[in-house]
């Protein structure tokens, strides 16, 4: 169990750090006024989506699944495990959002502001905030 709770934090870490970096890439891909600029902040925001946020969401999935399954009797009448289960389905929305974006951006479709892009990047802090408390302190 141990092992598998190692490589849930692994993939939880990596997935944050794509959700933390990737809304910041929008802040700049709105404010950039050259096409090699925008072009470049395409490429890397389908890089960091596809080949680190998603894979990341996925291990992070399979492996909060497998852990719960340890001790599944306990979880399923766990008001905070409940809740922290609330955040992470909110969580994915969260990330499908940023794929949404990723194309749009693509598409040259975005008429969302850099401010916007701001405040939207501030939405995962508070998940993960929220998600260490319940996981850790277990306050109900």
């Amino acid at each position: 169990m141990l092992w598998v709770k190692a490589f849930h934090l692994v993939a939880v870490v990596c997935w944050f750090a794509a959700l933390f970096y990737l809304p910041r890439l929008f802040v700049y891909h709105v404010d950039a006024t050259d096409a090699v600029s925008r072009d470049r902040f395409c490429i890397m925001e389908r890089r960091l989506y596809r080949g680190i946020a998603m894979p990341s969401m996925i291990a992070t999935i399979a492996l909060g699944i497998w852990l719960a399954s340890f001790n599944w009797d306990y979880y399923k009448t766990a008001g905070w495990f409940h809740a922290k289960l609330l955040l992470v389905v909110l969580l994915i929305g969260y990330h499908h959002m940023c794929g949404a974006y990723v194309r749009k951006f693509a598409n040259g479709t975005i008429t969302k502001s850099g401010r916007y892009f701001r405040i939207f990047n501030e939405l995962p802090v508070l998940a993960l905030i929220a998600i260490a408390i319940l996981a850790v302190v277990k306050p109900f």
